[in-house]
């Protein structure tokens, strides 16, 4: 099927219809790292990079996932395309021919699954080839996917280029990435993944590393080929603003665990968790006049390295107690209607 054989874009993809079916279903989900392990002994220290975390997204919607440096986020997108094995639980994508545990893929089924399930790196000076021209990098996934024939394939090239606004599209065919900007190189990366039209895609703060006057526009165009090409995203961010253009939903991460998860808007103006609150706190308001308190929380993220069973937040609450440090981590529960908190005290 061509790119331009879906439906006509919407103005927003904030106003899709989604359905109830589930595209993506995380169930305790976890990735610890071995530290100090040697030729003949195991190890006995683990980074607890992902610990034990569920949640799902619908077709057609976007999620956003938040958290500072350290919290999870990376290595949660790279479980999701299977670029990192879990340690745990499991990771079930609905696709065309239904639901698949990616964890549980062989090898060989790995290229057919990627047919599917796309990612967008953060900076794209690392994640494409300087040595290869821009047609190259943006054909290569037809290639190893065997899909069409050279003329087609060099059709959907150009289609796909100049579906990102890379205007005409046969003038970059053959540039090499340093012979373009940086939003134009996100733009080859984001052609890159949509050309084998995927139906979910993990985006890694696709625009961090761009200057301020060109994120909107990718932003938008982002939202806008989610539209075209009837993609679901998981959108990875530490920008709050960023998540609440891209997405419905927000799920907020500390430590490996996901603490608060809800609608974006519910969430973004009655937060429960404490850790949350301080994120909101946080976010600058241009308005020299305006005078916000100091977030409550204190200290630095604590170590991720063999962390106690408790609540991953104790050290930095306001409103820890006793219980708190003598009962395990809380599990997420629905406080109100969709909106979902990990603590003991709310």
């Amino acid at each position: 099927m061509g790119i331009y054989k879906y439906k006509p874009a919407r103005a927003h993809s904030l106003d899709t219809e989604y359905t109830l079916e589930p595209i993506v279903q995380v169930d305790r989900l976890s990735k610890l790292f071995p530290l100090n392990r040697g030729l003949f002994r195991n190890s006995t220290s683990f980074v607890h990079a992902v610990d034990g975390i569920s949640f799902r997204i619908m077709r057609g919607e976007s999620l956003a996932l938040v958290g500072e440096t350290g919290s999870g986020k990376t290595t949660t997108g790279k479980l999701l395309v299977r670029l990192l094995l879990p340690t745990a639980g499991g990771i079930y994508i609905n696709l065309h021919e239904g639901q698949t545990d990616i964890s549980r893929l062989r090898e060989q089924e790995l290229t057919r699954f990627r047919r599917f399930v796309q990612m967008i790196f953060q900076d794209p000076y690392e994640s494409i080839n300087p040595r290869h021209t821009i047609y190259d990098t943006v054909v290569e996934p037809l290639v190893v996917q065997g899909i069409g024939d050279a003329l087609e394939q060099d059709q959907r090239v150009a289609d796909i280029l100049a579906l990102v606004d890379l205007i005409p599209p046969r003038s970059y065919l053959f540039r090499y990435p340093h012979e373009i900007s940086g939003g134009q190189r996100q733009r080859v990366a984001i052609a890159r993944a949509l050309i084998v039209e995927p139906v979910f895609v993990v985006a890694d703060e696709p625009t961090s590393m761009l200057d301020v006057s060109i994120r909107t526009g990718v932003m938008h165009l982002m939202q806008d080929l989610a539209d075209r090409l009837g993609i679901t995203y998981l959108y990875i961010t530490h920008d709050l603003a960023v998540a609440r253009y891209m997405a419905r939903r927000l799920a907020v991460m500390y430590l490996g665990k996901i603490i608060e998860l809800g609608d974006i808007e519910e969430l973004l103006n009655k937060p429960l968790h404490p850790y949350t609150r301080a994120l909101i706190s946080a976010v600058p308001i241009p308005d020299p006049g305006y005078c916000r308190r100091p977030p409550e929380i204190k200290g630095t993220i604590s170590s991720s390295i063999n962390p106690l069973p408790r609540c991953r937040f104790l050290d930095r609450c306001p409103m820890a107690n006793n219980f708190c440090a003598n009962n395990d981590h809380p599990p997420l529960e629905e406080k109100s209607p969709g909106h979902w908190v990990a603590c003991h005290l709310i």
